[in-house]
């Protein structure tokens, strides 16, 4: 079975709903300590929550459920979700998380290296829309890091499943651009139950095609994408690097550059990069 086959059955499972998500057992386990104490404040847990992907995407999507949104008010971001779902269904989300992670722990030290520079470009990500969002296109800040979060929600799941498939990874990456990311994330999240407008948003990136200035919250993700100190594995390419491609993107804004909003938002961009890869 040749790669373009494995991805298309992948795609194939993602669109039926047939999906096992990998997540960062640790990271979960450390919430899970956090929600116990009775002085955790919200905040806090909210915080700890956007640390991992699939565990943000998945408490959005619970709080925008029957169940939780009685007044018919879409969630889109951590915070607000955790709000509206309380300590203790959060904590069951979390346990029933935890279960999945432990059937589905990725052993190979290629892909986790792989996963490990995944999250880290998210991180990144994240952390830069945030900041364009509040401070040049003017969309909600955190709706932005959410998009951030899960934006590579889909090569999460990929790696996941490449033990299964060795070799599936290697060779060009635009592979996983035409076949992975569109068809097999696309699936995964309509599973999580990512909002529709931070699924368009995440639809916009994997196009490719954004104002200049960026005016909507897919123009901040694209843009956020572009900027990031590390680039994603599934989309690493030879001969170019990262500080090459975000040098050569510049544009004039109300309140000065591009380039001198974000020298000036330098500290808020680490130390929030920081807190998500804690």
């Amino acid at each position: 079975m040749d790669r373009l086959e494995i991805f298309r059955g992948i795609a194939t499972e993602a669109s039926k709903g047939d999906l096992t998500f990998p997540t960062n057992v640790n990271a979960t386990l450390k919430l899970q300590q956090a929600l116990e104490d009775p002085d955790c404040h919200i905040d806090a847990a909210a915080k700890m929550v956007m640390a991992e992907p699939l565990l943000s995407a998945r408490t959005v999507a619970i709080a925008n459920s029957a169940a939780y949104n009685r007044s018919n008010n879409e969630v889109t971001n951590v915070k607000v979700a955790v709000s509206r779902l309380g300590f203790r269904t959060l904590k069951s989300m979390v346990a029933s998380v935890i279960v999945r992670q432990l059937n589905s722990k990725v052993t190979d030290p290629a892909l986790k290296a792989k996963a490990a520079q995944l999250w880290e470009h998210s991180a990144h990500v994240a952390a830069l829309a945030q900041v364009i969002a509040k401070r040049i296109t003017k969309v909600d800040p955190d709706t932005a890091m959410f998009a951030g979060i899960v934006h590579e929600v889909g090569g999460f799941y990929l790696i996941s499943r490449a033990e299964e498939f060795p070799g599936l990874l290697d060779g060009d990456p635009e592979d996983w651009v035409e076949y992975g990311e569109k068809l097999i994330g696309r699936g995964v999240l309509k599973k999580l139950g990512v909002p529709d407008g931070v699924m368009t948003a995440v639809e916009a990136l994997w196009h490719g095609v954004r104002a200049m200035p960026p005016e909507t919250l897919g123009d901040t993700l694209l843009l956020a994408n572009d900027l990031a100190r590390v680039v994603s594995p599934l989309h690493q390419k030879e001969g170019v690097t990262i500080k090459q491609t975000a040098a050569a993107i510049n544009f004039e804004v109300e309140g000065g550059t591009l380039h001198s909003i974000l020298e000036d938002a330098e500290e808020e961009i680490e130390s929030l990069t920081a807190a998500l890869l804690v």
